[in-house]
């Protein structure tokens, strides 16, 4: 059986039906129905926040976990690669929305729009507020994976230079320069911007730190939209109040959702989004695009699963 925790539009169940009509498949609409169906799954596929240990204990089915999102760092990687399941994700469908988001949120910083907004909202005719341009700018990026790619080439467009970071240092399309993690430090120099697509690791962990910032311009902006831990709130907010750095643009953030009297909502020079960069209307699409190759994989008894992830790595 086929089991769904994760809710989708009852076009997406029909569809399924009816393309795969000798697989029982069961659309969850609640907690417990999943619960009670839990151990009859040969596969699940879920967000990936109903999977903690007592579900993979109960599931004595279970082969294969389909997680129609890119995060999987709270899932019991231990456990799963006990049991020998299949762990595989979505990543990858979130480089057009969230690489618009970027480009979209570094605009709304050079061209003041949040002041814009306000003096619209006050009925302010104010045209001494100070603009800028971003193109011909330097952006660095670290995580070269697809959503980095997508945003260094959106950033192509305004003639940017793009240099990319991750952990090889590979060379990677539409970056001029890549280098390695521990040689972030050596390119923020000429950072204008600082993007973080970083999946959360015991690697990527409180991977920006204040000499990072100290180190980029004054006039630098820094745009996380990959895990909140990747850079304490402590050393955002220092950096920020002590002008190290001209703007943070955080989609995530190490506590979400972010407390009503947290610091940040109250700087100026922070812009706070609520994890929304990887929303888009064809998000089930495009996974369910991945879950099917996935399963027709899965059936055939092939091993060619698109994003497949190591259990002893975590991605």
């Amino acid at each position: 059986m086929i089991l769904f925790s994760a809710k989708i539009s009852s076009k997406h169940h029909e569809k399924l039906k009816h393309d795969y009509s000798d697989q029982q498949f069961l659309f969850s609409d609640s907690d417990e129905m999943t619960k009670k169906h839990l151990d009859e799954a040969e596969v699940l596929v879920t967000y990936g926040s109903d999977v903690n240990e007592e579900v993979i204990q109960h599931a004595s089915k279970l082969k294969w976990i389909m997680v129609l999102s890119a995060g999987v760092d709270e899932l019991p990687f231990e456990l799963m690669k006990e049991k020998e399941i299949i762990l595989t994700n979505a990543r990858g469908i979130h480089k057009i929305q969230m690489a618009e988001y970027a480009i979209s949120m570094l605009l709304q910083v050079y061209r003041q729009e949040k002041i814009l907004i306000q003096n619209e909202q006050a009925h302010h005719w104010d045209k001494s507020v100070k603009v800028k341009e971003i193109t011909g700018s330097t952006i660095v990026i670290a995580g070269t994976g697809a959503i980095g790619q997508e945003v260094a080439r959106l950033a192509k467009a305004f003639q940017m230079k793009t240099i990319g970071v991750s952990r090889s240092g590979a060379n990677v399309a539409y970056f001029d320069e890549n280098v390695t993690n521990d040689k972030l430090e050596h390119v923020l120099p000429e950072a204008d911007f600082l993007v973080s697509v970083l999946p959360r690791t015991k690697e990527t962990k409180g991977f920006f730190t204040y000499d990072h910032f100290n180190v980029m311009p004054d006039h630098g902006v820094f745009l996380n939209m990959g895990r909140g831990d990747a850079v304490s709130s402590e050393v955002m907010l220092q950096a920020v109040q002590e002008n190290e750095i001209a703007h943070a643009i955080l989609d995530v953030t190490e506590q979400e959702p972010l407390p009503k009297d947290h610091p940040f909502w109250s700087e100026d020079k922070i812009t706070i989004t609520p994890h929304i960069s990887g929303l888009s209307p064809h998000y089930a699409t495009r996974a369910l695009e991945i879950f099917r190759r996935n399963l027709d994989n899965y059936l055939t008894g092939g091993d060619d699963y698109t994003n497949k992830i190591d259990l002893s790595r975590g991605y």
